[in-house]
């Protein structure tokens, strides 16, 4: 929406000039006068996370006023953030539970494809490429999910095995073969690529890996006839593009469509028969406490694209890691064994819903004057911490994307068991930032999603 749309919508509001508001995280600041429910769909989303400038949970905010204005909240989710789960299980939110789909449809067949011993081509394995040919010949739909959009992450040069880095964030370039690009998914940097190695002179500058883009290539090869269709940011950026794609699948114009985690959230097509996982590990994989409940929850939603209307449906996942616990809860969907089983390792670590986090970022232009404020202030919060209570403080670390929009980041996490203790040392804030130069940046984020 445009800021007058905003605006207008607002001011309905305000004017009391309907009954039902329908918005995004901001939307719980809507100045409703009759409130009488709210109710936050997929509560597990981090989306629901504002995290930059004025920082907020739209969850837990839309909790809290449920409870100032004694209005019901409902927290809807077919896989509910541990968070909540934890709080369900406390007493202090009430679980209900669907214990089946609509119209008693079954859930889909959920099969692991070992791909350290599969037939490759085209990025699919021949048990994936089999499904496609089977739900195509059946004149069905097909949802491919592939979390990373782009050709591919990175050019590579065959002969000294370079690539083309960021030079504002210092990591490798996406290569977009459509537009002729090469990006920054973080700062949006972008250039084209030169007819030869930047640093031997080489000709060979091979694409390695594989996005949405080319995975959308690849299908088109080996099924010509097939209409193929991609659903990620690049495609989706004009205003009423997404909606004008729904509308196609709804309408069987596109027989596969390929896209990034985009394709999960909620859509209900009624011949999508077959979903297909290209790659899981990366999401299984990356550094963070959260990853798994992530990956968890992206499986079981994208799994719930298939079969919903009177069709059996079919999930095939891609995987080296088959023996991986999250996938053998994912193929039974079974996320209560998946929540027994995650629940502990988080409380053996304090890592919430058993611990409280807070995470500081310093920033500035200069990395040796960031990496010794960074010093100082981690030596003022170690004293500090000491006074207040049972609080650990991590690090000084480089944060995992040390330099970006050519800023360089170090960060040191702040962990409590006890929410009262952890807000008494973040009392000090105003006291750190008093002190830091107008060329470094300090952000404090509470319960952080996001510590890249």
């Amino acid at each position: 929406m445009s800021v007058a749309e905003r605006f207008d919508m607002w001011r309905a509001i305000v004017r009391n000039e309907v009954d039902i508001v329908i918005g995004a995280r901001s939307a719980v600041f809507a100045p409703l006068a009759r409130l009488g429910i709210i109710v936050v769909d997929e509560e597990h989303d981090d989306s629901y996370k504002q995290s930059e400038g004025f920082r907020y949970q739209g969850r837990d905010l839309a909790l809290m006023r449920g409870q100032m204005e004694g209005v019901p909240v409902v927290l809807g989710s077919a896989t509910p953030s541990l968070g909540s789960w934890q709080r369900s299980q406390q007493q202090l939110l009430s679980p209900l539970s669907l214990t089946e789909r609509v119209g008693k449809r079954p859930l889909p067949e959920v099969i692991l494809v070992d791909m350290k011993n599969a037939e490759v081509e085209g990025g699919l394995s021949q048990e994936l490429r089999d499904a496609i040919t089977a739900t195509l010949e059946r004149q069905q739909q097909c949802l491919l999910l592939l979390n990373r959009r782009g050709y591919s992450p990175f050019l590579l040069c065959g002969d000294c095995g370079a690539s083309y880095r960021c030079p504002n964030c210092e990591i490798t370039l996406t290569w977009h073969r459509k537009i002729g690009q090469l990006r920054c998914h973080y700062c949006d940097y972008h250039q084209p690529p030169d007819d030869e190695c930047p640093k031997c002179g080489g000709a060979a500058m091979d694409p390695e890996g594989m996005g949405t883009e080319r995975l959308a290539d690849e299908l088109q090869v080996l099924y010509p006839d097939a209409r193929i269709a991609r659903m990620d940011r690049d495609t989706t950026s004009a205003k009423n593009a997404q909606q004008a794609l729904i509308g196609r699948m709804e309408q069987r114009d596109v027989d596969i469509l390929v896209g990034t985690q985009m394709i999960a959230k909620g859509h209900d097509f009624a011949a999508v028969t077959l979903v297909g996982v290209v790659d899981t590990d990366a999401a299984l994989n990356f550094p963070d406490f959260r990853s798994a409940e992530r990956s968890f929850s992206l499986l079981a939603q994208v799994a719930g694209r298939a079969g919903r209307a009177d069709l059996p449906g079919r999930v095939v996942i891609q995987t080296y890691s088959v023996d991986n616990p999250v996938l053998q809860c994912a193929i039974e969907h079974d996320y209560l064994r998946f929540a027994k089983q995650e629940l502990p390792l988080r409380q053996l670590l304090f890592y919430p819903p058993f611990g409280y986090l807070a995470n500081l970022v310093l920033s500035g232009l200069d990395r040796h004057e960031v990496e010794r404020i960074a010093d100082e202030l981690m030596g003022a919060l170690e004293s500090q911490a000491k006074v207040c209570g049972d609080v650990e403080v991590l690090g000084p670390a480089p944060c995992p994307l040390f330099r970006l929009r050519n800023r360089y980041r170090m960060q040191i996490l702040l962990k409590a068991q006890d929410r009262t203790v952890l807000r008494r040392l973040l009392a000090y804030a105003p006291q750190w930032k008093r002190h830091l130069s107008a060329r470094l940046t300090l952000v404090l984020d509470v319960d952080p999603v996001d510590m890249m």
